[in-house]
């Protein structure tokens, strides 16, 4: 969530406003330049709205000479009063299509970065999620984006309309009342530095209290996610105590802080008002003296109105502007970030599904210490069922994740159809291989969304037969909404059973010539396994088929077995050889899984 105006800026979010920076911002200005006529057009109402209104102090103060008879340009009170509404109502319409220009260009550009974003991130390659927390791309797809939305709709607006306020106004009372002018600048910077030392404390108690308030509010997530586990233990009054004692810090620093704010405002104003009876004082002395008229007066402490809160708004816009730079560095960097290669033309083109590791050697880029894998030559036949069968970490999947190309192979080489895997192209090769995973993660829409996502365009018979050949349709025909019954969030409303079939039924439709099994009945009930084993063995016909095995009952069946231990292939053959080994590797797996 984007943080309101005015918090105290992280020792993170600090950016010094040079070159460089700016330039960080211009990176993001691209996206603007599309819609640069409506910005620039938004910048001439702005000006125009900003100029306008600077001339309601000058003809206000002509209001008040008008009344002590004092003649102008427009005779009359009544006149002039008019004249100031037609000021107004001016000044409101260059407004409205200020706001209504920078809204459109600041909507329809934050748009494209948001689309731009989550395209570049869904093309980037495995080894970027690895070093990333999912929540951390989310928030730059969300709060990043949103605080570089408040920079151009109306931060920068601000800052613009800030500066023009500032020294159009200065050039003004230069112009009309230099001495009464150059007295009030001599007071500002007192009355700045001392702003800035009050402000730098209450910001960093801000900063406290939030930091208290976010503790206690980890409390009550953490006990909310694990309300079974707190019941489970009687642990309500602890919990209840622990955030009674998050609250009361909380309470502490607040009230230390509105100690300090309260002694902030009080100085202000006695500051502000003090320096405000001075400069009356000085404008009153010149006024007696018939230096300046009333109304000149009357101008003055306008015009210093408008100045004072110009200088007030430019402190949180430097803050905004800083955020707005932090944002856009971290939404840069994934945006320059190198997307997956591909190397030819996405073609429709039948894969005969014969796969091949020639000394294949492999470590993980956040773990380049570690070789998961260490020298693995195995060919797999089109049409072939193979095992990999080892102990958990021995790098059974990390071989499915480099035929798949997730990972760049380092050392040796993984072919398909006699093809090294760097010369396919991606969409080309994936689009050929089909995946039941363990876990089955299905997306929050319908079952036909589910399963139509391995073809778009599949037709309404096309599912039905999918889901029948999966034995999925005896449950789906049941459901009062059929395949628009819609599944929950990563399908929680499916049990385990149920989401295997809807995912095999996936991987039919999307008729792979490859297909990669991860042990997809590890963890169902019989019935249930029984029913989706079945599925597998239609699924399984004709194609060529990698099982990592968990439980070795269900590997029986294959061609051939490759049994891994430690990143190496240590055995390999049929389940009925490998099992009668004396001191095997596969043997051993073997006694322990069914002394269990």
């Amino acid at each position: 969530m984007a943080k309101k105006r005015g918090t105290a800026l992280e020792e993170h979010e600090k950016r010094k406003l040079n070159k460089q920076n700016l330039s960080k911002l211009g990176g993001i200005f691209r996206f603007v330049l599309p819609y640069k006529f409506n910005f620039f057009l938004g910048m001439l109402f702005l000006a125009f709205s900003s100029l306008t209104l600077l001339t309601f102090p000058f003809v206000a103060g002509k209001l008040i000479d008008a009344a002590s008879g004092e003649e102008w340009l427009v005779t009359g009170i009544n006149n002039i009063a008019f004249i100031l509404l037609g000021i107004l109502l001016v000044q409101s319409i260059f407004s409205f299509f200020r706001v209504w220009l920078f809204a459109k260009v600041s909507e329809r550009s934050m748009r494209d970065i948001r689309i731009a974003l989550y395209r570049q991130l869904v093309q980037l390659p495995m080894t970027f999620f690895d070093k990333r927390r999912t929540g951390e791309l989310i928030s730059r797809i969300t709060a990043d984006v949103s605080m570089l939305q408040d920079t151009f709709s109306t931060t920068l607006a601000e800052l613009f309309r800030q500066i023009i306020t500032l020294l159009a106004g200065v050039v003004f009372l230069m112009f009309t009342t230099p001495k009464l002018t150059l007295f009030m600048l001599a007071t500002f910077p007192v009355l700045v530095v001392i702003a800035m030392v009050f402000g730098k404390f209450i910001r960093k108690l801000s900063k406290e209290t939030q930091d208290e308030l976010a503790a206690a509010n980890v409390i009550v997530e953490e006990t909310l996610q694990s309300i079974m586990t707190v019941k489970s233990f009687a642990g309500e009054d602890y919990e209840s105590n622990r955030y009674s004692t998050g609250l009361n810090r909380v309470v502490k620093v607040a009230l230390k802080a509105a100690g300090f704010r309260g002694a902030f405002i009080s100085f202000i104003i006695f500051a502000l008002f003090g320096g405000i009876v001075a400069v009356m004082w000085y404008g009153a002395s010149l006024v007696a003296s018939g230096e300046m008229s009333v109304g000149d007066l009357v101008s003055f402490v306008l015009y210093t109105t408008f100045i004072g809160g110009s200088i007030a708004g430019l402190g949180d816009i430097y803050g905004q502007i800083q955020k707005a730079i932090g944002s856009s560095e971290r939404l840069l960097e994934i945006l320059d970030e190198a997307p997956e290669v591909s190397t030819a033309d996405f073609q429709q083109i039948p894969v005969a599904g014969d796969i091949e590791f020639n000394n294949v050697a492999f470590s993980y880029p956040t773990r380049p210490e570690v070789e998961v894998l260490k020298s693995i030559q195995l060919k797999i036949k089109a049409g072939e069922k193979v095992a990999l069968a080892g102990h958990s970490g021995a790098g059974k999947s990390t071989i499915v994740q480099l035929l798949l190309k997730f990972y760049p192979v380092l050392k040796g080489e993984v072919k398909v159809d006699g093809k090294p895997v760097n010369d396919w192209n991606l969409k080309q090769l994936r689009s050929n291989i089909g995946i039941v995973p363990q876990e089955v993660l299905l997306f929050g829409g319908s079952i036909r969304e589910n399963i139509a996502y391995a073809k778009p365009d599949a037709t309404e018979e096309e599912i039905i037969e999918a889901a029948k050949k999966a034995n999925a349709w005896q449950f789906i025909s049941q459901f009062p909404e059929g395949l628009d019954t819609k599944v929950g969030e990563r399908g929680i409303k499916l049990s385990g059973g149920q989401r295997q079939r809807v995912a095999i039924a996936r991987a039919i439709l999307k008729d792979p010539a490859i297909l990669i099994l991860d042990e997809a009945t590890s963890s169902l009930d019989a019935e249930s396994e029984a029913l989706v084993q079945e599925a597998l063995d239609e699924l399984m016909k004709n194609r060529t088929t990698i099982i990592i095995a968990h439980r070795l009952a269900t590997i029986r069946k294959v061609d051939r077995i490759y049994v891994l231990s430690n990143g190496e292939i240590v055995e390999q053959g049929r389940h009925e050889d490998l099992a009668i080994q004396e001191d095997g590797f596969y043997a051993n797996l073997v006694k322990l899984q069914f002394a269990e």
